[in-house]
């Protein structure tokens, strides 16, 4: 028979051991005289924070006794097998952090339980223990995924420090991928609704992604024009390749050029070194280029090159070949921008091949409902806060509302009521006040105009009321108004002069 010599200072014998864990007692009702026939005997796991649990086995009834002490004066839950089996048996019942197991055993071996258990609970750590270790066993045993690999004679100090790291290293990759679960949730943005209105952008895009041609998605601020870029990525030729999206608007005009197409090093002033521009970085995928409106007439020409020739030039640079698939996005009437030459004709036709309009939420109202849940689920998690529902009479007052900002302001308002609220559902005390009170949000700060006035006036006084309805927040106001801040300084800046 086997022996664990280092064993003997535990101060019990091996054999007086065996004979309390084979003899039924109501202090040992996990152990029969045959523990492979009795599954159902074991009481489901108590998994308390802190506690180890793992399960150990051995074809040799001794020494199974004697791990089975060492591990459960240390302050672990045991469960003992006597073959792979019944440790399989255990692993599907219960959450098991660790199996320790004898490789050299009658039927199935230690090496192929660990495969075994690999299949059914990846994230159980494996200790394999043998008399008979090799080099070659050791490094298969890593291979397949084993935590560690001790020989015989076990010393009590090293076998319980080997269970223990490996408890640990569960337990650190168990919470690691429910973190990126988490993380991927709440990073995780899809199209949500069911509205005509949306169905039909959708199909028209869905029958657009598989080609190369230039998509232009038009709308106003807030509806979601980067999230339908992203869903026709996601369906192209090209979803494999990078997604890059760029804010044209975001960009000072000064170095938009050298952002978008890379420049060389020495190029101008401050090029240090030489940079990767946004199509370089977007090969072999989509360049998502929103507020194309804001593009100046210089930045217009090159973008007209790219899509005309297929090529482009790095400031300073050679020629590159642009193996883009461009989709670009305005909440500008491009039109009316180019009757008035603030845009190039030729490259409003170049990205006006297919055309999509993103519906304001105002034109969807049926969905409301829904991406009120979805934003209820996001916030909640991201808040560590339980799963919020909304109140019947809350979602009246949502669904009721117009929306100016379109689906970026409904999110905003939830994330908010989210925070804010105090019980496990959103009431309408929970809403900002103007949706509280279910004031029409095209009601307030309404604006008339008398007969001749221009349409510069017109917009300088949309500006003046929204900022005033802001408190002079430029920021969201441009959002509101479906423009950039340039424009809002451009415009207050014309009427100083």
């Amino acid at each position: 028979m086997r022996r664990y010599d280092s064993l003997a200072e535990d101060a019990f014998s091996a054999s007086n051991a065996f004979s309390r864990v084979m003899s039924p007692t109501p202090d040992n009702p996990e152990h029969r005289d045959d523990p492979e026939e009795a599954p159902d005997s074991i009481e489901p796991a108590n998994d308390t924070a802190g506690e180890v649990t793992l399960c150990v086995v051995d074809d040799d009834a001794s020494n199974l006794a004697s791990l089975e002490t060492i591990f459960k004066r240390e302050g672990m839950r045991v469960f003992a097998a006597t073959g792979a089996k019944r440790a399989l048996e255990i692993c599907r019942k219960h959450r098991v952090q660790v199996v320790v197991t004898d490789l050299m055993m009658p039927g199935t071996s230690g090496l192929e339980l660990l495969k075994a258990l690999k299949t059914i609970s990846p994230e159980t750590e494996v200790v394999l223990m043998t008399a008979y270790g090799t080099v070659e066993t050791a490094v298969s045993a890593m291979k397949e995924g084993a935590f560690d690999f001790v020989e015989k004679p076990l010393k009590r100090a090293s076998i319980v420090k080997s269970v223990r790291l490996a408890a640990s290293h569960q337990k650190l990759v168990a919470e690691n991928k429910a973190l990126k679960k988490k993380i991927a949730l709440l990073e995780h943005r899809d199209i949500v609704g069911t509205s005509p209105a949306l169905r039909k952008v959708l199909e028209i895009v869905t029958q657009a992604a598989p080609s190369m041609a230039t998509v232009l998605v038009l709308g106003e601020s807030g509806t979601g024009k980067e999230l339908l870029a992203r869903f026709l990525h996601e369906r192209s030729g090209r979803a494999q390749g990078p997604f890059v999206a760029v804010n044209c608007a975001a960009i000072p005009e000064a170095i938009l050029e050298a952002e978008l197409f890379g420049h060389e090093k020495g190029a101008f002033t401050g090029a240090i070194a030489r940079r990767e521009g946004r199509f370089a970085r977007a090969a072999g995928g989509t360049l998502f280029l929103d507020e194309i409106g804001e593009l100046s007439p210089a930045v217009q020409v090159k973008l007209l090159r790219v899509l005309q020739e297929g090529e482009y030039e790095p400031v300073g640079g050679d020629t590159q070949r642009a193996d883009v698939r461009i989709v670009a996005a305005t909440n500008r009437d491009l039109k009316r921008e180019v009757a008035e030459g603030r845009f190039r004709e030729d490259l409003y036709y170049r990205l006006n091949v297919i055309a999509v309009t993103a519906p304001p939420l105002r034109a969807r109202r049926e969905d409301v409902p829904l991406l009120v849940d979805h934003f209820l689920g996001v916030y909640s998690a991201k808040n560590a806060k339980p799963r919020l529902t909304a109140g019947a009479a809350a979602l009246q007052r949502l669904v009721d509302y117009a929306w100016p900002g379109n689906v970026r302001e409904l999110e905003n308002v939830i994330e908010r009521a989210v925070v804010l609220c105090r019980g496990d559902q959103l009431r309408v005390e929970d809403l900002p006040e103007h949706i509280a009170q279910g004031e029409a949000a095209a009601v307030a700060g309404q604006i008339s105009f008398s007969v001749g006035t221009t349409i510069e006036q017109m917009e300088l006084a949309a500006i003046k009321e929204t900022l005033r309805q802001v408190r002079g927040d430029k920021a969201l106001a441009a959002q509101l108004l479906g423009i950039s801040i340039r424009t809002i300084y451009r415009k207050l800046g014309e009427e100083s002069e």
